[in-house]
């Protein structure tokens, strides 16, 4: 991620780029997985990005703490704010939230420093915790649309990754991506196991379409 903070003009221009019809998709289906999860009113959103979730969860009348390791890129009066890393974070300033969300974020870590992060999150004590990190194992999507002006498709097959390694290179890139569930080494199953390891249930498991990732609602 990037600095916007003081920069409108680029800070718009991420903007149009990052929130694409796809991700806008992906965006919403963060929220709307807290639809029948009654009890819950405060949440810490871990890696908040450019704040468009941030935005949603407060017009759906929630009470947001956002946290990342960049300045705010979406001051709001409503929506305190914590710059740290993940990593930095202590057990004291995650507790006391109804829920944590942590989506597209855990991808970001090094996938033996994913463990400590759950470990830290469960020990905290609140209730729900909502993850998500990219897909890329088998999966078929076909879309159509038209009509008398207007043609429009959208093909995506995904497959053999799990005979892929993940590559990076954390010199150019150290925020970048270190794993995606679906390559070798980082299946389905491996994440579960980590998630199960800390304590968490598998409450709900998701999937978004087309963006590709895998969502888990998670309970203390």
């Amino acid at each position: 991620g990037m600095d916007y903070s003081n920069n409108p003009i680029a800070r718009r221009a991420e903007w149009f780029r990052y929130y694409s019809e796809k991700r806008i998709t992906h965006q919403w289906l963060q929220v709307h997985l807290l639809k029948n999860l009654y009890d819950i009113d405060s949440i810490l959103e871990v890696g908040p990005g450019l704040g468009l979730v941030s935005s949603m969860l407060h017009n759906a009348g929630y009470k947001v703490t956002t946290v990342d390791y960049l300045p705010n890129q979406y001051p709001h009066n409503d929506i305190s704010f914590i710059q740290k890393k993940i990593s930095d974070l202590s057990v004291d300033e995650i507790k006391g939230f109804d829920c944590i969300f942590c989506c597209e974020t855990l991808e970001h870590l090094l996938w033996e420093d994913v463990d400590s992060v759950l470990d830290k999150f469960f020990s905290s004590g609140n209730k729900w915790l909502i993850i998500s990190v990219p897909y890329q194992a088998f999966q078929f999507d076909f879309r159509l649309y038209f009509n008398l002006y207007k043609f429009k498709k959208n093909f995506s097959l995904k497959f053999f990754k799990f005979f892929k390694n993940y590559h990076f290179n954390l010199d150019k890139d150290p925020y970048g991506h270190k794993w995606e569930v679906g390559y070798k080494k980082y299946s389905l199953g491996n994440l579960e196991n980590k998630i199960r390891n800390s304590g968490y249930k598998i409450y709900k498991r998701e999937f978004s379409s087309p963006c590709r990732s895998v969502f888990f609602i998670l309970q203390n």
